[in-house]
């Protein structure tokens, strides 16, 4: 029991930081192909709205890329370590993300509501997908 928590928790710590680096690093990607506008400056939380509102959508595609990524990877990667309970493990990975979009729509108003309709409905089944192709393969004997 004792090692199953363990892989438990590793494997749920695991996943959080495939999930953080993914989706950091797919966001920094698209923030090269689509830069704020001049004088804009996304760490300053007043010009976010700005931001969003002048964001064209290929960039609002790569963010909600960016969150189904890191939970599919993130769900798959806690998965593959949690042997005993890969399901839970995937489903706390894809809860920090969904915390995370939530987090971003209410700090970050002007979200297009497709952004955040997905951004809310992908990360909890991507990350159980992911679990699915964790899952070792049985190989059936050949006849």
């Amino acid at each position: 029991m004792g090692k199953s928590i363990l892989q438990l928790v590793l494997g749920i710590l695991a996943g959080l930081v495939v999930m953080y680096v993914l989706i950091s690093g797919i966001e920094f990607v698209s923030h090269q192909m689509y830069p704020p506008p001049p004088g804009l400056d996304p760490k300053n939380m007043e010009h976010l709205g700005a931001i969003m509102a002048a964001a064209p959508v290929g960039a609002m595609v790569m963010l909600v890329v960016a969150w189904a990524v890191g939970a599919f990877a993130g769900g798959w990667t806690a998965a593959k370590i949690s042997r005993a309970w890969p399901r839970t493990a995937a489903i706390v990975v894809a809860v920090f993300v969904l915390l995370g979009v939530i987090g971003m729509i209410l700090i970050a108003p002007g979200h297009p509501k497709w952004v955040a309709a997905l951004g809310i409905v992908l990360p909890v089944p991507l990350a159980l997908l992911g679990a699915r192709f964790a899952r070792p393969r049985v190989v059936l004997p050949v006849r």
